[in-house]
């Protein structure tokens, strides 16, 4: 099946989008679908042989995608991919803060390290994300910024609190960011509920990590659901933000 099929009528075709944490789950999903649609792809990711046979894929299916490492808590690297995307294609219409982690916990186990990453991670990776586009979109008066957040980012439950922190401020974070982004600029946040992807292989704790992987092989929704929502944000006309949108099997609570 060719790329080419569906890109004449969608609003997606041609444009410039950085994808982070795109080597797998929502990331590597959305990268697939919106390459399907015409965009030209930037991925970033910490495992490059991923990202490389990501990159293959797309262009064997007669897509465009270049790749670089990326570390969303070394600010530079979303600096240098950000770099990429202007240098490679001479513009960037979206950057997908989609980067994040999930070792949650409960607090009395004082796993500080997991705190730490989710917060390094999660949090700083968006506004890492948000520091290297914003002044690009501000010269060319143009630009999306797409944020993961998570249901957890509407409503915590026990062990989440960290992780559930984290979700809340990306929302927080990107409805400041679109109040202050004036009528150029468009913000949206992709609330997924739980997904069917490799997420509890960072979860510290045996008990939640079985009873998470439990829960999400009963009842989560697979990973293109997200990026169809994501895709149908970026589509809109350049005068329609689309804010948010919370999406999550029907069988989760």
């Amino acid at each position: 099946m060719s790329f080419e099929k569906n890109v004449t009528v969608s609003g997606i075709k041609d444009k410039v989008i950085i994808i982070t944490g795109a080597s797998s789950g929502i990331g590597e999903a959305a990268a697939l679908l919106l390459a399907e649609r015409g965009a030209k792809i930037v991925l970033g990711a910490r495992g490059v042989d991923r990202l490389e046979a990501l990159a293959e894929r797309i262009v064997n299916r007669c897509g465009e995608a270049i790749y670089a490492r990326t570390d969303v808590q070394q600010r530079e690297d979303l600096s240098s991919l950000v770099t990429l995307a202007a240098e490679r294609y001479g513009k960037l219409d979206v950057f997908i803060n989609n980067a994040g982690v999930m070792p949650i916990s409960p607090l009395d186990e004082l796993r500080i390290e997991d705190w730490e990453a989710m917060i390094d991670i999660n949090l700083k990776g968006v506004l890492y994300g948000i520091a290297a586009a914003l002044p690009v979109f501000r010269k060319q008066g143009f630009g999306h910024f797409v944020n993961t957040s998570s249901t957890a980012g509407h409503k915590t439950v026990p062990n989440q609190s960290v992780y559930s922190g984290t979700k809340f401020a990306v929302r927080a974070i990107s409805e400041g960011l679109r109040q202050e982004a004036g009528d150029q600029l468009r913000v949206t946040v992709i609330s997924p509920g739980i997904v069917r992807t490799n997420f509890t292989e960072s979860v510290t704790n045996k008990e939640v990590r079985d009873r998470l992987a439990a829960i999400r092989d009963e009842l989560a929704m697979p990973p293109d659901a997200v990026a169809r929502a994501i895709a149908f944000a970026i589509e809109q006309p350049a005068d329609i933000d689309v804010n948010e949108i919370v999406i999550r099997p029907t069988a989760q609570v």
